[in-house]
């Protein structure tokens, strides 16, 4: 680790603010500098909580000399604008979850961020999770055989005081999806970090439990893997009381199974019971997730890969989840939105002949 100390602006005042202020107050090598809001009053009212320093707007923040990174934590859909005014002041940028709502902006987000030469990184803190990153290493060496079926399970509940705490909630131009967009989103990520690409999505959506949504959700998706393998995504918040988020990888020589980023199941052909119990042990424990309160959810991970873009930045490499990284998702979600709205299968060959079109 260098010596140098990274300033963290931290841009939005909602919710998920929090988690970055904790995961980089807890780092040796980063501090919070300040908060910045659309609306000075939560601005100050979060910094004051945390002993920080209020910016009057983004470009505020991004012209602190002491501001190394931009953390972009306001509503889906407009990452876009605030992180082009933090790039245009040559900072790095850090993007909450999705990087942007269309594939078209985030491919802009992107390629600004290249062009500029600074670095980009997409929130995706569950590829840090110890279990996630095991299934993957497991999969990379062969130890559940051929791929065969790989699933994401978001069975969430959110009820209407939640949609209805932000105008911005429910609304295709700001959250850019429902279930899928905002909450699935992190098992969307993790499918395809270890499942590989998917090459044709088949999809229904609709809004079964709640008022006033442009959204939808309840969700459920069929896909067919590059490699051949098959799966399937269920992302709502129509599920009441709401259950543990699920990842369920199967090959024709094992199988692993991850809730709420605990490795709760693991067997294998070759491994016997005394593999099978040092391999839950080791990656299994207590979880914490968002079921039914999206503030259930612990910060270590955001901690973890703040530790990464830090490590990243004084090696000269890319941050582990970066910009490109996290347009697959929104790629693939474009994809199932698609499918829905055209009640066909759809594949990403042609979305792709879609995007180049524009």
């Amino acid at each position: 680790m260098s010596e140098r100390v990274y300033g963290v602006a931290v841009v939005g005042a909602g919710n998920i603010a929090a988690a970055h202020i904790d995961a980089v107050g807890r780092l040796p090598n980063a501090r919070v500098t300040g908060v910045a809001s659309r609306t000075a009053a939560r601005a100050e009212a979060v910094a004051a909580r945390h002993g920080l320093r209020a910016y009057d707007s983004v470009e505020a923040a991004a012209r602190d000399p002491e501001v190394d990174v931009v953390a972009v934590c306001t509503p889906s859909g407009t990452h876009l604008d605030v992180a082009l005014a933090a790039i245009e002041a040559g900072k790095h940028v850090v993007v909450e979850k999705p990087l942007e709502v269309t594939v078209a902006r985030a491919r802009q987000l992107v390629a600004a961020a290249e062009a500029a030469g600074v670095a980009l990184a997409t929130i995706f803190m569950s590829r840090f999770g110890d279990a996630n990153a095991f299934v993957r290493r497991a999969v990379a060496e062969g130890r559940l055989g051929r791929l065969v079926q790989g699933d994401a399970y978001v069975k969430w509940f959110r009820d209407q005081a939640y949609y209805d705490s932000g105008a911005w909630r429910g609304t295709k131009r700001l959250d850019g999806g429902g279930a899928l967009m905002n909450q699935a989103i992190h098992q969307v990520d993790l499918l395809l970090w270890v499942m590989g690409p998917v090459a044709e999505v088949f999809a229904y959506a609709d809004t079964l439990a709640h008022e006033r949504l442009e959204v939808e959700d309840t969700l459920v998706a069929a896909l067919r893997y590059e490699s051949g393998a098959l799966g399937q995504v269920a992302a709502a918040t129509s599920h009441w009381p709401g259950l543990p988020k699920a990842l369920h990888v199967h090959g024709d020589a094992g199988v692993a199974i991850v809730e709420d980023d605990v490795l709760v199941e693991w067997r294998t052909r070759q491994g016997g019971d005394a593999e099978r119990e040092r391999v839950l042990r080791e990656y299994g424990g207590h979880a914490t997730g968002g079921a039914a309160d999206p503030m259930a959810i612990s910060f270590e991970n955001h901690r973890r890969q703040y530790a990464d873009l830090f490590a990243a930045l004084d090696e000269g490499r890319p941050p582990a989840v970066d910009g490109r990284e996290g347009l697959r998702s929104v790629e693939l979600i474009e994809a199932v939105y698609a499918s829905v709205a055209e009640r066909r299968p759809v594949t990403l060959a042609e979305m792709r002949e879609r995007w180049a079109g524009r």
